[in-house]
């Protein structure tokens, strides 16, 4: 069984930024286990991405892959929408008010 050479990488993330055009910054986050502790961590890390028809929103889930370079920071294009999603209302400057 032959194994393709250049199998190009793909990572699921979040899209947190759509203010650009055609550029997302899509959040993807791993889990890794502390080597001391052993206690399962979460990483996250940003990607810009490119979203030819801007498609996503702030909050979907995408399938992205690796490119060539696009931009200065870009190498990664938005292959697919797999969820739907809208992020939740924040209030600025911090935590909502309460009654009490």
């Amino acid at each position: 069984m032959t194994q393709p050479r250049n199998r190009r990488k793909e990572q699921v993330g979040v899209v947190v930024s759509d203010r650009m055009q055609k550029t997302r910054v899509v959040r993807v986050e791993t889990q890794r286990r502390h080597p001391l502790y052993r206690k399962t961590v979460r990483h996250s890390k940003k990607f810009k991405a490119h979203d030819e028809l801007n498609a996503s929103r702030v909050g979907d889930v995408v399938l992205m892959t690796e490119t060539r370079p696009l931009s200065k920071e870009k190498r990664w294009r938005i292959v697919r929408v797999l969820e739907h999603r809208t992020m939740p209302a924040t209030v600025p400057g911090g935590e909502a008010e309460s009654g009490a």
